[in-house]
């Protein structure tokens, strides 16, 4: 998909969510719909699956990911080291400290993009700052970390690399095993070692919101 067609879908589809965007009685948003949008085509709030699975690998201390999905998908699989704040439970006072905090990037995500995406635009209407969206969520998780496809045509070097970053990580949270495009002599540069971060292993995720 072109780069234009991609962005129109995704202003479309968030121009929708907002509108979806459950009213909120409980404390005054401050940014107007003009000013989301304007963030909304930035697309600044989105962090790619490769930036993330390197910072759970590298047990990086300042992130925190939050999963808006149902406790019972939660419980089913989830990231390591997640929490789970239900979208429904995005504006309750108890989440308030969580999600409105500079200590930590918050890292939102849901099975697709759009739940996490509400979940980021409630925050932002609030006013917090330091949260983003996990890019394509966990099903562009599981096909681009978990379950990496070869490519077809190796091009450069930056695509071999990139592979074998993602088989590497499959391994190291709890994907299949590594299939390395690059000479065994000589190892991407910053390829993490499997086996870092073990998790237990849950079932795959579904659903695509």
């Amino acid at each position: 998909m072109k780069p234009l067609h991609y962005l129109t879908m995704v202003l479309l589809i968030l121009a929708l969510i907002i509108a979806l965007v459950p009213q909120n009685t409980t404390r005054p948003y401050k940014l107007t719909a003009e000013e989301l949008l304007a963030e909304i085509r930035t697309g600044t709030q989105f962090i790619s699956p490769d930036e993330v699975a390197d910072k759970i690998i590298q047990k990086d201390p300042s992130i925190q990911l939050i999963d808006v999905r149902n406790p019972r998908e939660f419980d089913m699989f989830s990231l390591p080291g997640a929490i789970n704040i239900p979208l429904q439970d995005i504006l309750s006072e108890n989440n308030a400290d969580a999600l409105n905090q500079g200590t930590k990037m918050n890292i939102l995500y849901s099975n697709g993009s759009t739940e996490a995406n509400e979940a980021w635009l409630l925050t932002r209407q609030l006013g917090y700052q330091n949260n983003y969206v996990l890019q394509g969520g966990l099903n562009y998780w599981m096909e681009t970390i978990l379950n990496p496809s070869k490519p077809e045509n190796v091009i450069s070097n930056d695509e071999i690399a990139r592979y074998d970053f993602r088989k590497a990580a499959s391994m190291a949270l709890g994907g299949g095993t590594v299939s390395s495009l690059a000479p065994a002599a000589a190892p991407a540069s910053g390829t993490p070692k499997p086996g870092v971060v073990p998790v237990k292993k849950k079932k795959k995720a579904s659903g695509g919101c």
